[in-house]
């Protein structure tokens, strides 16, 4: 489930696990990808290309 794509909190609630913090220490290892997801999305989201701003006054000529 975990690996479909079903959030940690949905399948914690679908075994009857009222602590979400329990189901990951005992399901965790089974997302061995979930680092590299992690990672992407924080880039994707921290590190993505800025569009070009027009008419700020900031923008440089080129040389």
């Amino acid at each position: 489930m975990l690996a479909g794509g079903v959030s940690v909190k949905e399948f914690a609630e679908y075994l009857g696990h009222a602590d979400l913090g329990f189901t990951l220490r005992v399901y965790a290892h089974l997302m061995p990808g979930s680092h590299d997801r992690a990672r992407k999305a924080i880039d994707d989201r921290l590190f993505r290309p800025r569009a070009a701003s027009h008419g700020t006054g900031t923008e440089q000529a080129p040389s």
